[in-house]
């Protein structure tokens, strides 16, 4: 008899929770419970965009939703940025926690803000792309391609819902204890086809701490491109 977990899916940039429909409804169907909240700024909440969201809001909100929704033995799921977030939840509320896994994952190292990871010529171009678009305020979407999304009925699906990520989340740095996760058991899920580039970084950080990491052969987007194949692996690592 397979066990129920409780998993919270937190999207990444320029997403919302509704970014995790078709992956949350295949693991609701085998009897988890599943949550998955959207972040101030974006998606549904894109109303609320202010220069005043940081990375710690980011981790505020996600803390917030396990206290008041009362979450607990939780498997965070954090995909692209969303992976600060759980991090820094992690650190926390581990008594909440029951395992963290990254999906194709940013992986900040503690005091280090997402634009640490950049070079700086690619720093300044979205700074210079967030200041063209809206003031300076978020960094718009990019391209579906660049998602690794290639089908045109996922294109359709996304597009509409995409919305300008908040900037200061990329300039703020989160902090943590140790290793990501906080000794909790953690796994890395890596989309290989094709690799998302601005994770390279991460990649290598990841390495470095020894975390497993499992291959899914889909793009970026894994949860739109490959939803079941997403679902089948976080029920493993789960």
């Amino acid at each position: 008899m397979a066990v129920m977990r409780n998993f919270v899916l937190l999207h990444g940039a320029w997403h919302g929770g509704w970014c995790w429909e078709w992956v949350a409804d295949i693991l609701r169907a085998r009897g988890h419970q599943v949550t998955t909240p959207t972040q101030t700024g974006v998606g549904e909440r894109q109303h609320l965009l202010s220069a005043d969201i940081t990375l710690e809001t980011f981790v505020r909100d996600l803390e917030n939703h396990l206290i008041f929704e009362d979450l607990t033995d939780v498997v965070l799921v954090g995909h692209s940025f969303g992976g600060c977030a759980i991090t820094g939840v992690a650190d926390r509320l581990a008594g909440r926690v029951r395992a963290l896994i990254y999906l194709d994952s940013l992986m900040p190292r503690s005091g280090e803000a997402p634009f640490d990871q950049y070079a700086a010529d690619i720093v300044a171009q979205r700074l210079d792309l967030a200041k063209s678009t809206t003031g300076g305020l978020a960094l718009p979407p990019p391209e579906p391609a660049a998602l690794g999304l290639f089908e045109q009925d996922q294109i359709d699906w996304v597009m509409p819902r995409l919305t300008p990520h908040p900037i200061r989340t990329y300039q703020t740095a989160i902090t943590y204890e140790g290793v990501p996760g906080n000794g909790l058991p953690t796994n890395y899920i890596l989309c290989s086809d094709p690799l998302y580039p601005a994770l390279a970084p991460s990649r290598e950080f990841v390495q470095q701490v020894g975390m497993p990491i499992h291959e899914l052969a889909t793009g970026h987007d894994a949860m739109v491109s490959a939803p079941k194949a997403t679902a089948d692996l976080l029920e493993q690592l789960a």
